[in-house]
């Protein structure tokens, strides 16, 4: 176990950014196992704070907000919404989610940036970077794409390269472009400050590699996994470069207006974003009415930091950060940074852009009341140390293998036969008597010593919390239910009530404190079955205050959990299981929202893709027919983000047409506008729609599209030749 835990813990979740939903990958990266760790401090006794909030600024969120015809604020305001929905109902218990378009996070950021540049930790640089000219702006990083050096993917960005991860400069990127008009960038020169990273090397690669900071303050590296250890490393091998820390944008974080040369910059959100956890615990203790309790967490000998995120922010929390709080002076850095690896889906990895995923909120309104199923499924294939997968078929097996024949089964084992035997109080046993002795011929023995040893059981699971196990935790969890059932199965009690009752009564009662412990040991993973369990038995309610400790307690002096006497609840089922209809649903909806994107994506050729890559002969082109019509009507398809619902005149008839691009027009700017359609495509449905036709569009390089229409107002029905 963990030698000397601190008194006091500050943790920190990755703050999501505010310009999508979250999916399944999102909630095993950073969230549900955050939530874990928090929920198994406070009961363990510990003084938690748990800060998380939605991260606002950044090119992506203008690149949506211009293809959607919004204003970047309409777009955080939207998501920033559904992101706290999204995590309560699924029990992640931040104690603040706040965002960094707040006022307080503005000036917080500043604050740093100024005490930064008052210390002279920042170089100032001027250089070239890429400038859109039909834009009239400079580009962001990620308004930049191109070739990626390393493996060749046509489509990385200027600051990573998503399919092979790594870290790019826009320059290295081969045949530029601006994914705000297509055009290629050209150079041009701009000053901005930089975080001179090469001069923070030395002590960065000692704390890193030995966990050293100073007398005080120190990480054990052997606790910290070996993926981001070695990340680390490679970046620290391969030299520190200056990074800027400001950028050309008109969304974001000011830099401070008193310095000289800041006129249009805003700060660069990977100095912006981490510092909201700063200004995040700062909004916690103003609600608290204690305005400088904050420090403590930030700044206290006696508090340690953790950040959970996934392994794209590595470099950031453990290089970049640590270096701008060591060069701000008087915070504590990082004790351990879990980072988990990706979860892919169904053989694929997630992709938002052609909807491959299984989004939160999606499955809390097809699954209600069923949150702890996927906290359970996300933690057992929890991407701890290597990339995992999450299935439609492998949840449903471990619902039904794990949770119902597992857990529920020995729940509601221990409630039938303690409502039947013993009017549902918990039994009482002659203590003096050797019951459990395999000696007598009235006597039961029990099928192995251990099970009787709950102490060991809750031992090992706290044992893997601390080292961030969560994945081991919860299999020693299990461990522990299924101990209960080949208790009860080998012990047979509901045969031998009548001729051996005093040691049906010790079975019994033991199953009692198994259910007792497992009501607390599973609420860090399980917090909703926790109370049920709770409930069920008629236990006190977990306040998450230190019970952990006073079960260790009881156990390690052999107390009983629970009292002879006791009234529990009747009979009833922990879990259900799920269904293969409920399961195929999931799968042809998935299936279904990747065709439905696939077909968006078919109506116009990649702007970045050679012509006539594929050659059709004439024949195959006149199949095709292709007319003029206007569009009537137009609406958004519910809970499908992509898709509109249009209602079209094709002169001699009207048509309901399906069309995935709702993420680049506003349904209200598109009744009377001529399109072009493909009249005699095969009708399909889409989100229980017919469709029956498709509109034609053209996507350029930045995936922006347009309606392809005549130059002037044209006949409804016309054939295109």
């Amino acid at each position: 176990m963990y030698p000397y835990p601190p008194k006091r813990y500050l943790l920190t979740s990755a703050l999501p950014y505010a310009n999508g939903p979250l999916h399944v990958g999102h909630l095993a990266g950073a969230y549900v196992n955050g939530d874990v760790f928090a929920r198994f401090l406070r009961l363990w006794g510990k003084d938690v704070l748990f800060v998380c909030g939605s991260d606002e600024h950044g090119a992506a969120i203008t690149i949506r907000a211009k293809k959607e015809g919004i204003s970047p604020q309409e777009i955080i305001d939207k998501y920033h919404a559904q992101f706290e929905d999204t995590f309560k109902r699924l029990g992640i218990q931040f104690d603040i989610y706040h965002r960094t378009s707040a006022p307080l996070h503005h000036e917080t950021s500043q604050d740093f940036f100024r005490e930064l540049y008052k210390k002279g930790a920042f170089t100032e640089q001027t250089e070239e970077q890429y400038y859109d000219v039909e834009a009239n702006q400079f580009l962001a990083d990620r308004y930049i794409t191109g070739t990626c050096p390393n493996c060749g993917n046509p489509d990385a960005y200027g600051d990573q390269c998503e399919r092979c991860g790594t870290a790019l400069s826009p320059k290295e990127l081969i045949n530029p472009r601006s994914t705000l008009s297509g055009a290629t960038p050209v150079l041009k020169e701009t000053s901005h400050w930089y975080l001179p990273l090469d001069k923070h090397e030395a002590w960065l690669r000692d704390w890193i590699e030995n966990g050293m900071l100073d007398k005080k303050k120190h990480h054990d590296p052997a606790l910290w996994k070996a993926h981001v250890m070695g990340q680390c490393k490679s970046w620290l091998d391969g030299g520190l470069h200056p990074r800027a820390m400001t950028r050309d944008l008109s969304w974001g974080v000011d830099v401070p207006q008193e310095i000289p040369g800041s006129a249009g910059k805003k700060l660069y959100v990977w100095l912006d974003a981490p510092i909201g956890y700063i200004s995040a615990t700062k909004q916690w203790a103003i609600d608290q009415n204690k305005p400088k309790e904050w420090e403590k967490y930030w700044k206290d000998g006696d508090s340690e930091l953790v950040h959970f995120i996934g392994k794209d922010n590595i470099v950031f929390h453990c290089l970049i950060f640590p270096a701008i709080l060591k060069s701000h002076g008087g915070y504590n850095l990082p004790i351990n940074v879990p980072a988990n690896q990706f979860m892919n889906l169904e053989g694929k990895k997630i992709s938002t852009s052609k909807n491959w995923a299984v989004w939160a909120t999606d499955y809390l309104d097809d699954f209600p009341g069923r949150e702890d199923e996927l906290r359970y499924y996300l933690l057992k294939n929890s991407p701890e140390q290597k990339d995992s997968e999450f299935t439609w078929r492998g949840y449903q097996e471990a619902v039904n293998t794990e949770l119902v024949n597992n857990l529920a089964n020995f729940v509601n084992r221990v409630l039938v036969l303690i409502d039947k035997f013993y009017n549902g109080k918990v039994p009482n046993f002659d203590e003096d008597q050797d019951i459990l002795s395999a000696n007598g011929q009235d006597q039961m023995s029990f099928h192995d010593s251990e099970l009787m040893d709950l102490y060991d059981y809750v031992y090992e699971v706290t044992e893997c919390l601390w080292n961030y196990d969560f994945r081991g935790g919860l299999s020693a969890l299990l461990e522990l239910s299924a101990a209960g059932n080949q208790l009860l199965q080998y012990n047979e009690p509901w045969k031998n009530i009548k001729e051996s009752p005093q040691a049906t009564k010790v079975v019994m009662n033991l199953c009692v404190q198994i259910v007792a412990a497992i009501s607390v040991v599973c609420r860090p993973f399980m917090p909703f079955t926790s109370d049920k369990l709770r409930s069920m038995f008629n236990f006190v309610p977990i306040e998450e205050k230190g019970e952990l400790v006073k079960l260790m307690n009881k156990l390690a002096e052999g107390s009983p959990i629970v009292k002879h006497g006791h009234k529990i609840g009747p009979p009833a089922h922990l879990f259900s299981r799920v269904t293969d209809e409920e399961i195929q649903i999931q799968i042809d909806k998935l299936n279904a929202n990747n065709s439905d994107t696939d077909q968006a994506n078919a109506m116009a050729t990649d702007a970045s893709t050679p012509a006539q890559s594929t050659q059709i002969t004439y024949d195959d082109f006149i199949k095709v027919d292709i007319r003029t019509a206007t569009i009537l009507q137009a609406e958004k398809v519910a809970n499908a983000d992509k898709l509109l619902k249009l209602e079209v005149d094709l002169g001699n008839e009207k048509r309901t047409i399906v069309s995935g691009i709702a993420q680049h027009f506003d349904p209200a700017t598109l009744p009377g506008k001529q399109v072009l359609i493909v009249a005699n495509l095969a009708p399909r449905k889409l989100k229980g729609i017919e469709s029956n036709g498709m509109i034609l569009t053209a996507e350029n390089a930045s995936g922006q599209l347009s309606l392809v229409c005549p130059t002037e107002p044209w006949e409804n029905g016309s054939i295109v030749k």
